[in-house]
């Protein structure tokens, strides 16, 4: 059965305010959903034993880093059998620079999200580490001029 079939309107508004702040204390947590702390830990703990939780973690802004540079990549391989997709993988994820990495079925084959510092870093990226990841064959650059909307978390 699918996971998000078996949350209940509880198990929702838990996931909702952990989503808004994931710093809350159970107690904080139990106010807002309307139970106490005990069956509230039981629940967090439950949906983080079914993986509906993977964890919690710091959002950092890129831009206060001086990462604000957006480029996304669509890569072409010369070789799509399963070992070079799985040594591309391997790779990609080695690399700091990549945001997020999708495979794509269309035109091409590998869908880059990468950030740097600037027009400059990210061409340094791109010629000294994507060009060089295994089997690819050629790439296309699209620079970001704006995030109009973007959501580093899912929203139920």
């Amino acid at each position: 059965m699918d996971d998000q079939n078996t949350l209940d309107p509880i198990d929702r508004r838990i996931l909702s305010a952990l989503t808004e702040n994931a710093r809350l204390s159970i107690v904080e947590l139990a106010r807002r959903v309307g139970l106490s702390k005990t069956p509230v830990a039981a629940r967090v703990k439950a949906l983080e034993d079914r993986g509906i939780i993977l964890g919690y973690r710091a959002i950092l802004s890129p831009e206060k880093l001086g990462l604000a540079h957006v480029a996304y990549v669509e890569v072409r391989l010369l070789d799509t059998r399963q070992a070079a997709l799985q040594e591309f993988n391997d790779a990609a994820r080695r690399v700091p620079e990549i945001e997020e990495c999708y495979m794509i079925a269309g035109g091409f084959d590998y869908l880059l999200k990468v950030r740097s510092r600037d027009i400059v870093d990210y061409r340094r990226v791109l010629g000294e580490t994507i060009s060089s990841l295994p089997h690819v064959s050629s790439s296309s650059t699209y620079i970001a001029m704006e995030a109009v909307v973007e959501q580093s978390y899912v929203t139920l």
